[in-house]
């Protein structure tokens, strides 16, 4: 029995026919597999190119160079179907991308306990090449937004346009604006919540402030104050980083809980609510096709409109 290291699945000099391509094709291309699955392979370093890891799936190869690949590419554990039966609103559309308004109670992607009915179901429905873009089993997706929260989010439907949109929101260059209703009144008109976002160790659902967390910012504005018929103050919201309910797990540990928010603490019995107080109502990014900048808008949905009538 040998111990040596195995060598890769796939080595390939590159001919002429090949100079200038995209890595992620050239890997599609030699295994057979799609471009979200090149991809996947790309961002877990098991593509080489020259014997040197590559780094992004745009990074083009030379005629001559050694492309190897180091592993099978995962496939999606099932093939996800269509769903024309899911609703949502498309309130922009073109060849890179869309925008969605997403509805409350919507899961943007399968998870454990949600297979199925999801936003990326009903989008392969109406727009079938999303298959191929992005992650295979979050086709288009460059964000989400939590099952509870409504609003704005944008998809792409090129893989050119998923780097570049990935690539904006890691360098915190798309502006993501949300109204939130609070409870109480926090003791400064505006501020910044700068505390790391890790797993909760107790309960997997949960996110919380944790010392070896991701690095997380959100920043707030107060816009109304309430004293009826709770005492709660109306807040906007922005993002400088996006994690996992980053702006819940925010508020909450300042002592302001998202109104409605049964995972965080903002359900109260004085107060009834069917979901968390939560809307992303802006979105401003540079368009990957223009290069300009483009910005959209969602109106508070009807069931949050009707509630915040009731305060004063």
């Amino acid at each position: 029995m040998s111990d040596a290291t195995p060598g890769p699945h796939v080595a390939e000099v590159m001919p002429a026919a090949l100079d200038g391509e995209r890595v992620d094709r050239v890997v599609a291309l030699l295994t057979g597999c799609s471009r979200a699955e090149a991809a996947a392979l790309i961002a877990a370093g098991e593509v080489h190119v020259g014997g040197a890891q590559v780094g992004k799936p745009s990074q083009r190869v030379v005629e001559g160079d050694l492309v190897e690949i180091l592993a099978d590419p995962v496939r999606p554990s099932e093939e996800l179907e269509a769903d024309p039966t899911v609703e949502f609103e498309v309130l922009h559309e073109d060849g890179d991308l869309l925008v969605i308004d997403k509805p409350a109670g919507l899961v943007v992607h399968p998870g454990a306990g949600h297979r199925g009915s999801t936003l990326v179901h009903g989008l392969l429905a109406r727009f079938p090449e999303l298959r191929d873009v992005g992650q295979p089993e979050r086709p288009g997706l460059v964000h989400r937004l939590d099952r509870g929260t409504s609003g704005l989010m944008v998809v792409a439907r090129t893989n050119d346009a998923y780097e570049e949109l990935v690539h904006q929101l890691s360098t915190h260059a798309v502006e993501r604006v949300y109204t939130a209703l609070v409870w109480r009144h926090p003791e400064h008109p505006q501020g910044v919540v700068d505390a790391p976002i890790g797993r909760s160790r107790r309960d997997p659902l949960r996110m919380t402030i944790a010392i070896d967390g991701r690095p997380s910012r959100t920043h707030y504005h107060v816009d109304r104050t309430f004293t009826e018929p709770v005492e709660s103050s109306l807040l906007t919201c922005e993002l400088e980083t996006g994690r996992t309910h980053q702006i819940r797990v925010h508020l909450s540990s300042i002592g302001h809980a998202v109104i409605g928010d049964d995972l965080y603490g903002g359900i109260r019995h004085s107060l009834p609510t069917t979901r968390p107080f939560l809307h992303a109502r802006e979105l401003r990014f540079v368009h990957p096709g223009t290069a300009e900048e483009v910005s959209f808008s969602s109106p508070l949905p009807e069931d949050l409109a009707s509630l915040l009538e009731r305060f004063s």
